[in-house]
């Protein structure tokens, strides 16, 4: 059950979703950027020099902070799960281009949320809706 601290972290984050080179990152992210290719993804997510390597930090660090939040017990899934679906749809979007990558190495693209996908079924519905939207009919968090 959510609590009024729950819902002070939920406005919190809100808040900082509206800081102005957050907002340009997750605009570039859910609708600018459009990579066909692991090299096209590669050139903005491992390149420091890129215009929008920064971004893809900021962005991706974001949500998988407050995924954290949730898998650690310090905010209520639910109440997270009702109005914070982006980190999903980035999931979904850029996952199955790490697939190989994580395969090799061990580590999960957006372990925390990867991690919350597993854990919680809005989450899930979440992810196989955004996977349908894509024109991907396998889910695999």
């Amino acid at each position: 059950m959510a609590t009024a601290a729950d819902a002070e972290l939920i406005l919190k984050l809100y808040e900082m979703r509206r800081e102005e080179s957050l907002r340009k990152g997750r605009r570039f992210l859910v609708f600018e950027f459009q990579p066909t290719t692991l090299e096209e993804l590669r050139a903005i997510s491992r390149d420091a020099k890129s215009e929008h390597n920064p971004a893809w930090r900021q962005v991706l660090s974001y949500w998988e902070m407050a995924a954290s939040l949730v898998l650690r017990g310090a905010l209520d899934p639910d109440l997270f799960l009702d109005s914070n679906k982006e980190g999903i749809l980035l999931y979904a979007k850029f996952h199955h281009f790490h697939a190989e990558t994580e395969k090799q190495s061990g580590n999960r693209f957006m372990a925390h949320t990867a991690a919350m996908i597993d854990a919680y079924p809005a989450a899930k519905a979440s992810y196989e809706s955004f996977l349908k939207s894509f024109g991907v009919t396998k889910a695999s968090a």
